[in-house]
């Protein structure tokens, strides 16, 4: 009860805020800003002839690639610098530096290595979504309590099998976090770079519905497809949290 509650409570401020929109539009006579009603005829449109889907599953893919190389570089990565003294003190540093760039800022970079095609926001997604994931594991590695760790050594527990069973487990939750994070940034920043310099996506139909006759009615609907999105993205997210591998850290 409490959840359809909160839910209603969210479509109900979605409903006003639709209507004070809509209002305002007619009451203004807008030539221009579109009514939500042309902007979902608009979007229906796109469906209709598919290439809504054709830039959804761009987008998509692009984001999908460069994070998963994300976490396969910085789980195991972030693990390593966590567990051991000495990679922490080499790298982090340069981490540290790198992190506070914009992915933005990699824009120019980007297309002077890889082109306008696919691997510029490839490049991109994966500047920007590794960094948080890099620093949420080695902060799941820092954060374990040693004794955890002392009581595994005092039985005998190699330190493959404390790795593996003992300290994976416990970061799971912090890595998780990251892979929220990054993802939330890597969904953004892809719209950035589809804006710049790639002929489809979700940012280069916003741009091409500005430019070819200020279709905002499609430009107002690509911003709403890349919010519902984000949204779902998120979601899948907060399932990961919910797995008894992730809902507990150290007993098994």
């Amino acid at each position: 009860m409490k959840k359809i509650k909160e839910f209603a409570a969210a479509l109900l401020v979605i409903a006003l805020l639709l209507a004070v929109w809509w209002g305002t539009v007619v009451y203004t006579a807008s030539v221009i800003f579109p009514t939500p009603g042309q902007v979902v005829s608009g979007a229906l449109g796109l469906a209709a002839d598919g290439s809504l889907w054709m830039h959804i599953g761009s987008s998509l893919f692009r984001v999908g690639t460069g994070f998963l190389l994300a976490v396969l570089f910085a789980v195991p990565l972030g693990l390593w610098m966590g567990w051991v003294k000495g990679a922490y003190f080499t790298l982090n540093p340069l981490f540290q530096i790198l992190r506070p760039i914009s992915p933005i800022a990699w824009i120019p970079i980007a297309i002077l290595w890889f082109g306008v095609g696919n691997a510029s926001p490839i490049f991109l997604i994966f500047i920007s979504s590794v960094f948080p994931m890099i620093v949420q594991t080695v902060t799941g590695v820092h954060t374990i309590e040693r004794r955890y760790l002392r009581a595994a050594e005092n039985f005998g527990v190699s330190r493959a099998r404390l790795f593996r069973q003992v300290v994976i487990p416990a970061v799971l939750p912090q890595v998780i976090v990251g892979m929220r994070i990054g993802l939330g940034v890597a969904w953004l920043v892809v719209v950035a770079a589809e804006m710049i310099a790639l002929r489809s996506g979700l940012g280069y139909l916003i741009m091409d519905s500005r430019n070819a006759g200020n279709r905002y009615d499609l430009v107002i609907a690509g911003m709403a497809i890349i919010g519902l999105i984000g949204l779902l993205l998120d979601g899948s997210m907060r399932l990961l949290e919910k797995h008894r591998l992730v809902r507990w850290r150290y007993a098994h």
